[in-house]
């Protein structure tokens, strides 16, 4: 869990707090911090109180979008802060088109997870 910039709070189109998708998932918020916890979502403090917030991309109704986890932990292993995977799962790429996270939210992961994997090399 991080503090975000404002250059890559832009990119985010929408916000969700961790209560509100514990609500969406039909589980405990507890159950909504292990999932932060465990890398499989991104949490970052913004707002004026400081809250915890999920990009509201992540979540498709009541699960966490397909592919997701893996694109993390892609991206995790290749070094990238929750900042830097924020950014570059928000920032539109021609070869999709549009963002990796529009792309996930699409069911087209094994194109994000390839993209993701060849910034290693």
């Amino acid at each position: 869990m991080t503090e975000i910039d404002a250059k890559t709070d832009a990119l985010v189109p929408a916000w969700l707090h961790l209560p509100d998708i514990a609500e969406m998932l039909d589980v405990q918020v507890t159950r909504v911090r292990q999932l932060v916890r465990d890398g499989q979502l991104i949490a970052v403090r913004r707002g004026e109180n400081r809250a915890l917030q999920v990009p509201a991309a992540f979540i498709d109704g009541d699960k966490v979008v397909k592919g997701l986890a893996g694109t993390l932990t892609l991206l995790r292993d290749d070094g990238y802060s929750d900042e830097e995977m924020l950014e570059w799962l928000f920032t539109p790429d021609q070869t999709l088109p549009g963002t990796p996270a529009q792309a996930l939210s699409e069911n087209r992961g094994t194109e994000v997870k390839r993209r993701a994997q060849a910034l290693a090399v």
